[in-house]
């Protein structure tokens, strides 16, 4: 039981990890399907 809630824990972290460093780096779906003549707000 404990190995399965360090599981979900890491699962989480990592999600949440991946979010964040993939917005820095601009691979968010926003930058990567809008040109220059799309205005999104």
């Amino acid at each position: 039981m404990k190995a399965m809630f360090a599981g979900f824990a890491a699962m989480i972290l990592i999600a949440f990890g991946a979010y964040f460093a993939l917005q820095e780096i601009g691979f968010s779906t926003q930058d990567l399907s809008s040109g220059a003549n799309v205005r999104l707000e």
